[in-house]
């Protein structure tokens, strides 16, 4: 079987390849926007809405494969999320934006939603993984960390302003549950998910 990461992210590469190293990388676009507000035009949830991402990368990467490639692939989609007092948070437009955003985390529990789709010509398993992360109370320290972090350029790509494998930690106080599924992937839950399929 052929493996493929239906993702461009850096992380997801990385986290796959502790998995194992054998798989390639291809990805398609999909209206990332466009599929939130239609899962949740139709009341559902933010856990939803990052299983529907999940299954709509790893659909597009799937159907752009050709009849032969299909027979043995199996293709990974994944999305994260970052949800904080019923709001999904996105990546930031700007520096105020990701301002706004790691002073509304602080002080606060917050959920990272991994939506994570599997799949091959005969079946398909979706599934999601949340990791509850508490970060710093907004105090002097943490408004200083946050000035120092947004002015670099790490922000800006990922969900929720921060990433917490590079100069997010700063701002995290506790982690509660896989925190793998924070960086990009839950590694443990897709390994074996993954290992059901190969059988």
């Amino acid at each position: 079987m052929r493996l493929i990461l239906a993702s461009k992210s850096p992380r997801r590469r990385e986290l796959l390849s502790l998995i194992t190293s054998d798989f390639t990388v291809m990805s398609e676009e999909v209206d990332e926007r466009g599929i939130e507000e239609e899962v949740l035009q139709d009341g559902g949830d933010a856990r939803e809405v990052q299983r529907e991402l999940a299954r709509q990368k790893a659909a597009a990467v799937f159907d752009a494969l050709t009849d032969e490639q299909k027979k043995d692939a199996i293709v990974i989609g994944a999305d994260t999320s970052v949800v904080c007092d019923g709001q999904i948070l996105g990546k930031p437009e700007d520096k105020n934006d990701a301002r706004r955003m790691l002073r509304m985390l602080s002080g606060k529990t917050h959920e990272v939603i991994t939506g994570v789709c599997v799949r091959t010509q005969e079946k398909e398993e979706v599934f999601e993984e949340v990791t509850r992360v508490v970060f710093g109370e907004l105090d002097e320290y943490q408004t200083e960390l946050i000035e120092r972090y947004i002015a670099t350029d790490e922000p800006y790509d990922k969900a929720g302003a921060y990433g917490i494998q590079q100069g997010g930690a700063l701002l995290v106080d506790t982690v509660e549950g896989d925190y793998f599924n924070v960086v990009g992937l839950p590694v443990r839950r897709l390994a074996y998910v993954l290992e059901h399929f190969l059988i």
